[in-house]
């Protein structure tokens, strides 16, 4: 059911910034991935007909984060109008967030997969939003570290048991979370200047060390 709102946030950025039908392949190799990976994680049983309301409303997300990742390649080639576009996109995107979670708790159908799903296209956001403000040019190579924080902490679970264990649910997190997302469109607005960027950048990195450090704590105090 993705298939035609993507086609049309992905029709709409070739028409707003000039990309060639090239850019259209590749962000149908993305929703490709995302959909081998959603048959490959589904589980056996989970609740509603098909991937569920709340899953097919995450789906629909993905439709506005796709088309933005697609543009990581040629960064260096866009224009104002093109990060007002990506800014636009991500907004949406932002403010759709939690959306599947009322749908889900007033469906009936929230799960352990749909939770997943949500989580992964958030870290996927801030992915593509730090290495799309690192190729502005406007901030340094250390943004990345906002979408890389939570692979290098999975990264860690591998060396360390005691950070595998479960973390429970958190205000903390899920706010540092759309902090992050937050910060990162608001650098790449063109109004704000190169000069201004880089303080919002490292305000919002300080934040979610915070918050990463606090449930490292929380899991070595109690491995």
């Amino acid at each position: 059911m993705g298939l035609l709102p993507l086609a049309a946030v992905t029709a709409g950025s070739c028409w707003l910034i000039g990309f060639r039908t090239s850019y259209l392949a590749q962000v149908a190799g993305l929703y490709a991935i995302v959909a081998a990976l959603i048959v490959r994680s589904l589980p056996e049983y989970h609740p509603g007909p098909g991937l569920g309301a709340a899953n097919c409303v995450t789906l629909l997300r993905a439709t506005l984060v796709l088309p933005i990742a697609a543009l990581v390649p040629a960064a260096g080639a866009l224009t104002g109008s093109a990060y007002w576009w990506i800014v636009a996109l991500a907004a949406a995107a932002l403010v759709s967030d939690g959306v599947d979670g009322i749908v889900a708790r007033r469906t009936g159908t929230a799960s352990a997969f749909g939770a997943r799903f949500d989580m992964e296209l958030d870290a996927l956001l801030l992915v593509v939003l730090s290495a799309l403000l690192w190729r502005s040019g406007k901030v340094g190579v250390w943004v990345l570290l906002i979408g890389a924080l939570r692979y290098l902490f999975l990264g860690a679970g591998w060396l360390w048991r005691s950070l595998r264990a479960e973390l429970p649910p958190s205000a903390r997190r899920k706010t540092v979370c759309v902090v992050q997302g937050v910060a990162l469109v608001v650098c790449l607005a063109p109004v704000i200047s190169a000069a201004v960027a880089p303080a919002l950048a490292s305000a919002a990195l300080a934040l979610l060390v915070y918050s990463f450090a606090a449930d490292v704590r929380w899991l070595v105090q109690r491995r």
